[in-house]
This record gives structure tokens, C-alpha cells and sequence, in this order.
């Protein structure tokens, strides 16, 4: 019965720049298209605010704005509106096609909220949904979930606030909901809480939600 689980590839990207984990993305989008190739892309990013299909083109001087508190802005394909990218958050960009799992969208989304709601409450943190999509603590939102899904093959993904700086998020409306806060498993749990600490735990949460097998895939510089 287990051999009967998709395998989802975990491929550890560290610190890479927005731009080439869209491209990384591409690659394994790619890859789908003459076989199931399920990745898990793990990494960090330097600073950057990304804007999502929802979101108005930004003015330049708000553009501007941004780029002289010294963080990168991109336009995603992603779903949802504005939000922060930096060190000490988990970015995590599955790339599986949904015809091995679930042929649903809103499962598939679900699925992301669930996962990281199970990642909290390994923490101690009570987690939960609300009506604007992501993973909250009371007010607060922990984790952004974004995708795009193509011909029910996923990109994008999620951004749990492991050590983040919380105060890149004062200088945006976090995906466009006024009135909300930001958190992450540190501001939560008075202690310090890495990536590192906190990859295992996602792994697990995901492999039990999404019924698959995990393993270790290649090094980025082998995706050519």
C-alpha cells in the first residue's frame, strides 16, 4: 500500500534570490510535463515584497518606496496581494501535479492551511483558518499561502514566519487585509526559532497530509 504514495522530492534551495526560485519552479513545472516529477522546494529569500494576479500594478514611487528600505519588489503569478519575503521564513514551493492526489484546487489549498496548522500545534501553537486564505493566530497571520496551479500542475506556495524581522511587514498591508497583525513561531513562542528547526517538522506535517513519500532530491545545480 505505501509504495502506492506519490514520492515528492525535498530539494533544499538555502538562500536563493526571488527571481531564481521562480526559474528553479519552471524547471520541475517543466518536468511534469513527460512524467509525475514531484518536488518540495525548500529555501529562504533576501528581502522582497511580491505582488500577486490580484494586485493593481504598484505606482513607481511606491515601488520606489520599497526598494529604498532595501528589499527587491516582483510582480508573481501567483493568487493573493502584496506580501514580504526575507530571512528567517520558511518558503516552501510544491510542485506536484494534483492528478496523483486530488483533481481540487481548493483541496490543494486547504491541504497547505491544514499542514501548517499541524506544523504550529507540533510547536504548542494553536493555529487556525479564517475567511482570508493562510494560517492565523487569533489576529495574527503566520503563514501566507499563494499559488498558481496549471493544468493542475502547482507553483508558488507558502511563507511560514519562523525568526522573520516582523518589521519589514509595517511598511505593506499584508495581503491586502487591513486591521490584522503578523506573528511567527518566535514572536509566539519567546524564543528563537529557526528554518532549520523548523524544516523537519514541516516535512513530517506534509508527508502525513498529503499521504506521500518523501525523499531527498538533487542539489539545485543539477536541475539543468
Amino acid at each position: 500500500m505505501g509504495s502506492s504514495r506519490p514520492l515528492v522530492k525535498v530539494v533544499r534551495l538555502g538562500l536563493i534570490s526571488y527571481s531564481d526560485a521562480l526559474q528553479l519552479q519552471q524547471v520541475y513545472v517543466n518536468r511534469h510535463r513527460s512524467a509525475p516529477a514531484h518536488a518540495l522546494l525548500l529555501c529562504q529569500h533576501p528581502p522582497v515584497y511580491t505582488t500577486g494576479i490580484r494586485h493593481k500594478p504598484y505606482p513607481p514611487a511606491e515601488l520606489e518606496r520599497l526598494r529604498l528600505l532595501g528589499a527587491d519588489v516582483h510582480r508573481a503569478s501567483r493568487g493573493g496581494l502584496i506580501t514580504f519575503h526575507g530571512p528567517g521564513q520558511l518558503v516552501c514551493y510544491p510542485v506536484l501535479n494534483l492528478s496523483s492526489f486530488k483533481k481540487s484546487v481548493r483541496w490543494y489549498v486547504c491541504e497547505l492551511e491544514k499542514t501548517i496548522i499541524s506544523v504550529c500545534s507540533r510547536f504548542g501553537i494553536q493555529a487556525a483558518t479564517s475567511p482570508h486564505t493562510g494560517v492565523w493566530v487569533g489576529d495574527s497571520k503566520i503563514c501566507a499561502i499563494g499559488i498558481h496551479c496549471g493544468r493542475y500542475i502547482t507553483s508558488h506556495g507558502l511563507a511560514l514566519n519562523c525568526n522573520t524581522d516582523l518589521l519589514w511587514f509595517r511598511h505593506i498591508v499584508p495581503c491586502g487585509i487591513e486591521g490584522k497583525g503578523v506573528t511567527s513561531l518566535s514572536a509566539e513562542l519567546q524564543r528563537d526559532v529557526s528554518v532549520e528547526e523548523t524544516i523537519p517538522h514541516l516535512l513530517d506535517a506534509f508527508r502525513e497530509q498529503f499521504n506521500c513519500q518523501l525523499t531527498d532530491g538533487p542539489s539545485p545545480i543539477e536541475t539543468d
